[in-house]
């Protein structure tokens, strides 16, 4: 019983030092798309953010080699929110390299279960919400052709993005494997389906705010306007056509699977036929 306890106090617990916690994050945040293919996608990136904690925690190579087999499996998830995974993991094989019960597939479980979660939250609060509001708000900034615009846009969500991952990537390693509860019961569901209506409101509202097609196609009889497009639309319904336009693209990204670079020459090739045409062509008349 004494030798036990003698032992246990002479066994030092090893515990990520700060500077191995910064080195990890920044790894993450600058790299978490390395060598990125649609094989392994994220992989390598958590990779390279593991290994500086790997590293302190294991003295021999091969403990270190193995403990980064763990690492190996597929992980994709938003890069942002899923800062949050990559802490709980340091937490993780923290309590694993002082001898709790944690193996690698109890590691690459809580990996697995919650890179579509997270994935879904932030796409719904980053890709679906916060862009499209600085976007907003930077468009309205860059009228007359101001910079303020785009370097509101670089300032704001570089900031955001930095303290915002930092303090995710911090609460995943302190609450380590407690994180998962919170990240994917009840609450977690009930947030996510919140943001993503935020989300979809917040694209519309971008979208009425700056998005205006019309058209010009008018028949004359002569100097009489037989039919102007434009005004029997707006008395049916204003704004169909941005509706449309909007549904359009919407459909072609998730329906079609189209990239948005794709779906932006297709409107590229759809306005300048309707030029052609005259559809938005205030000079050709019919």
């Amino acid at each position: 019983m004494a030798a036990t306890a003698e032992k246990a106090i002479q066994t030092p617990v090893k515990k990520v030092s700060q500077k191995t916690l910064k080195k990890s994050f920044r790894e993450w945040f600058y790299g978490n798309l390395t060598c990125f293919s649609q094989e392994h996608m994220q992989t390598f990136g958590y990779m390279c953010a593991m290994l500086p904690v790997i590293e302190e925690l294991y003295d021999t190579k091969e403990e270190q080699k193995e403990a980064m087999e763990t690492y190996r499996v597929f992980f994709n998830t938003e890069p942002q929110v899923g800062s949050v995974v990559v802490g709980m993991t340091v937490g993780m094989e923290e309590a694993k390299a002082n001898g709790e019960p944690i193996d690698g597939e109890a590691i690459n479980a809580i990996r697995a279960g919650l890179m579509g979660p997270l994935a879904g939250i932030g796409d719904s609060l980053v890709v679906g919400t916060l862009i499209p509001i600085l976007l907003g708000i930077s468009l309205g900034m860059s009228g007359g052709g101001s910079p303020l615009g785009p370097i509101f846009y670089m300032v704001v969500w570089n900031l955001i993005a930095i303290f915002g991952m930092r303090f995710l990537f911090n609460l995943g390693y302190r609450l380590g494997g407690r994180a998962v509860e919170i990240l994917v019961g009840e609450k977690a569901n009930a947030m996510r389906e919140a943001i993503t209506m935020i989300g979809t409101i917040v694209i519309g509202g971008v979208s009425a705010s700056w998005i205006h097609v019309k058209t010009a196609l008018t028949i004359m009889n002569g100097k009489v306007t037989i039919l102007d497009l434009q005004k029997t639309l707006d008395n049916i319904y204003p704004g169909l056509l941005t509706v449309a336009t909007v549904i359009f693209c919407w459909w072609l990204m998730t329906k079609k699977n189209l990239s948005p670079v794709i779906v932006m020459l297709i409107l590229v090739v759809v306005a300048f036929v309707g030029c052609l045409v005259g559809f938005f062509n205030p000079g050709l008349k019919y």
